[in-house]
């Protein structure tokens, strides 16, 4: 089937960190037979920062974030078997979701896929008149980066027809372990654009940690904290290329993951870097999340904190042995169960179904 996705950005992950997570579930789409055409605004400087040239297993289509332009590409819509919206495009984004669902072919599998539902459905559930809610009626599905049962059943109390969470993975061939590089040792890193609902968040489990351990170094990176006041035992990185991220994530001893303020109430939303990190072999320290479980065992796989405090206590009795031992088991369940070859076989059988329910319903 030809897919026509409009997301973000495919190339770049500059202020996008949904980019590896497309990247990993559109190339196995791909790999499935699947065409895949990825249109993407220029916008937010994200040309200027590639962290790839456009792969074989996609065309894209980068096009100016001016009205014509938008035109054009929704137009494209009425060619593609599968029309996928993503949120967060960042321009035009209702009137990319209203253009190219109405531009969309009869036979089409109509998608919003959702990176960030439940800062979506906090804004949306109040607001009938919303476009997206306006819209959620005439979609086949609502695929979500994460969110576990409590998304499923708000999404579908506000009119979805179907929701199906569609966790973040790890493509092996691009996040595995490298040789540590002496420029990112440290004892904690964190990596992560700043975002007004996760600051707070990370003050709290990094910053505080750092405070609380002054002869301990940590290292942030991530765009946005030029002129954050930090401890002076934290450096600041500024923005890390995608090339780059296997050497952040194995160089360290351990390596931190925070979640969004939303992501974190309604859990089973594990970010990308849960799954990069495990990947590279790094000792992972997350904040407490319902559903983590699923995904890695608390003290075996991955290490838990409520708070700075216990980010610091962790640091302070961890081992370079234990963290080496954490990391590969977590690297071991990751690619046991948490690939990208397993999450695009997921949505590879809810295309086709959701394809052949359209046809059988068009010969009624």
């Amino acid at each position: 089937m030809k897919i026509a996705f409009y997301g973000s950005s495919l190339l770049s992950t500059y202020w996008n960190g949904a980019a590896t997570y497309y990247r990993g579930l559109l190339r196995e789409l791909a790999g499935r037979g699947h065409q895949v055409v990825f249109y993407e605004p220029d916008a937010f400087d994200r040309q200027k920062h590639r962290d790839i040239d456009p792969p074989d297993w996609a065309e894209v289509v980068v096009y100016d974030a001016t009205p014509d332009a938008l035109a054009y590409v929704v137009g494209e819509a009425a060619y593609a078997d599968v029309v996928v919206k993503a949120s967060g495009v960042g321009v035009f984004d209702d009137l990319l979701l209203a253009g190219t669902m109405a531009a969309a072919a009869p036979r089409a599998v109509k998608i919003f896929w959702d990176v960030d539902a439940p800062a979506t459905l906090a804004e949306i559930t109040p607001a009938p008149d919303h476009p997206l809610r306006r819209a959620l009626p005439d979609l086949d599905l609502v695929l979500t980066y994460g969110g576990g049962p409590p998304v499923i059943a708000a999404y579908e109390a506000v009119g979805a027809r179907v929701c199906r969470p569609i966790y973040n993975g790890l493509d092996p061939t691009t996040h595995h372990p490298v040789a540590p590089a002496a420029r990112y040792a440290c004892d904690l890193n964190f990596l992560a654009n700043r975002l007004p609902d996760r600051e707070r968040r990370v003050e709290q489990f990094f910053i505080e940690a750092a405070a609380r351990l002054p002869d301990h170094r940590f290292l942030l990176g991530g765009s946005g904290w030029d002129d954050k006041p930090l401890p002076a035992n934290i450096a600041r990185l500024g923005h890390i290329g995608a090339d780059q991220h296997n050497a952040f994530n194995g160089s360290p001893r351990a390596v931190l993951n925070v979640a969004r303020d939303s992501m974190a109430q309604v859990g089973f939303s594990p970010a990308t870097r849960v799954f990069e990190a495990a990947g590279a072999g790094g000792c992972l320290i997350t904040d407490a999340w319902e559903g983590l479980e699923l995904f890695l065992a608390p003290g075996e796989e991955v290490l838990v904190a409520r708070d700075g405090q216990d980010v610091a206590e962790h640091l302070a009795s961890l081992s370079v042995e234990r963290a080496h031992q954490i990391g590969e088991a977590a690297r071991r369940r990751i690619l046991a169960e948490h690939t990208y070859a397993r999450r695009g076989a997921e949505v590879d059988t809810l295309l086709r179904r959701a394809f052949d329910l359209k046809r059988e319903r068009s010969l009624t």
